[in-house]
This record gives structure tokens, C-alpha cells and sequence, in this order.
């Protein structure tokens, strides 16, 4: 069973690092019409709102996770424009604090409702260590530096994938198809009408970023984007 809070604390190290290195965080991101500094931006200020999150579940503060969604992306353009240092610095910061509050979650908070907005969508308290695991892990490879889904351990694809495979059996248009990796892996939804076959990085890819470089099919049917 993968170690979540093992693998948050080891790719946000990775994340920080990569960040520090990039000559440019005026540069273009994987996220459309973010830059690399909106994305180290989000990030940040994912890990505060996860950290009330936490406060919510455990203390039963009743907070959600963003005031709503104006607020959260002004936050997020509140923070662009600033020297590189500080960006990397808020990141680091801000992950400091939440890495000791999601160790205070227990099974007993698993089945808690929590909200992202007032009266908006909602998740289990269960769900808050993979959340920032994603957050992190999708975001250092929206950096388009040179870490990719191909980085992670094998254990991460896997886990990455089913959790996306679940998100597209929930959209109103669920696709049909099986996927195939190299690495002998095979999945189904829908019919499993379409055969799409690639590595685990090349699957995931196509999964989370709708990127058909690494996938090789006669037909790829449309996805439902994510995070």
C-alpha cells in the first residue's frame, strides 16, 4: 500500500527543488493561461486551504476549503508577480505547516463531508492525502521543466490512473475503452469499446492532460478534462 504522506513529503522536496531551478517562472505552464508562477502560485495556496480542511474535519471548524471560487483564483493572482525566491519560498512554507496538519487525520475523519466552497461540491475527509498528493505531483509536471508522469514510482502510476479512470465513469459521457500498458497492466470502462495501449506515464498523460503523445489507438475518444 502506497505511503501517502511519504510520497507528499518526497515530491514536494522534488517540487521545491525543480522550482528553484527554472530559469523562467514568467514562462508558459502545462495549465492554459497560467504561468509557471500561477501554478507555484496554486500550489501554495492549495496548501492553506487543505489546512483548513483539516481544521474542518478534525476540529470541526466548519471551514471549507476556498471562500469561493473568485477568491481562490484571486489569491492565486495575488501572489503572481513576485520575485522567483519568494514563490518557492511561500511553496515550501505553506507545505511545512500542512505536512504536520494532514498527520492529525485518523480513519475516524474518512467519511467526513467536507466542502470546497459553501453549498459547492464536496469529498470525504479520506480523500485529502491523495488531493494534495495529485496537487503536487500534477503541478511539478504542468511546470514543463523536466520532470514528467514518467518520474514516478510505479506504484503512483497506478494509482494516478485508476483514480482517473473513476473520474471518467462519473462524467455525463463516459468513454468506452480498454487501456493497455507496456508494463502489462489492462483496464476497462464502459464497453471497453476502444484499445488504447501505452506506458503507464504515456496513459496517465493522456488521462490527466489530454495529451495523446504517449498512446498509440485506432481511435481515441474524447475525455473529460480535470484538474
Amino acid at each position: 500500500m502506497t505511503d501517502l504522506l511519504a510520497a507528499i513529503d518526497d515530491h514536494t522536496a522534488r517540487l521545491v527543488a525543480d522550482a528553484r531551478s527554472a530559469d523562467d517562472l514568467a514562462a508558459p505552464s502545462l495549465c492554459e493561461g497560467w504561468t509557471r508562477d500561477h501554478v507555484l502560485n496554486h500550489v501554495a495556496r492549495n496548501a492553506e486551504a487543505l489546512c483548513r480542511l483539516v481544521a474542518a474535519a478534525v476540529d470541526g471548524t466548519g471551514e471549507t476549503m476556498y471562500a469561493s471560487p473568485e477568491a481562490r483564483d484571486g489569491d492565486i493572482d495575488a501572489g503572481v508577480g513576485r520575485g522567483a525566491e519568494v514563490v518557492v519560498d511561500d511553496v515550501e512554507a505553506t507545505a511545512a505547516p500542512l505536512a504536520t496538519a494532514l498527520r492529525r487525520l485518523t480513519p475516524e475523519h474518512r467519511d467526513l463531508v467536507l466542502e470546497r466552497t459553501p453549498g459547492g461540491p464536496t469529498f470525504k475527509g479520506g480523500m485529502l492525502l491523495f488531493m494534495r498528493l495529485r496537487e503536487v505531483v500534477y503541478h511539478h509536471v504542468d511546470l514543463d521543466t523536466q520532470f514528467g508522469f514518467h518520474d514516478l514510482a510505479g506504484d503512483l502510476q497506478v494509482l494516478f490512473i485508476e483514480n482517473e479512470l473513476k473520474r471518467q465513469q462519473g462524467a455525463p459521457d463516459c468513454p468506452s475503452l480498454t487501456l493497455r500498458s507496456d508494463e502489462g497492466d489492462v483496464w476497462s470502462i464502459g464497453d471497453g469499446g476502444a484499445d488504447i495501449v501505452g506506458s503507464r506515464a504515456g496513459i496517465l498523460r493522456w488521462l490527466a492532460r489530454q495529451d495523446p503523445s504517449g498512446v498509440r489507438g485506432e481511435s481515441l475518444p474524447d475525455l473529460t478534462a480535470g484538474l
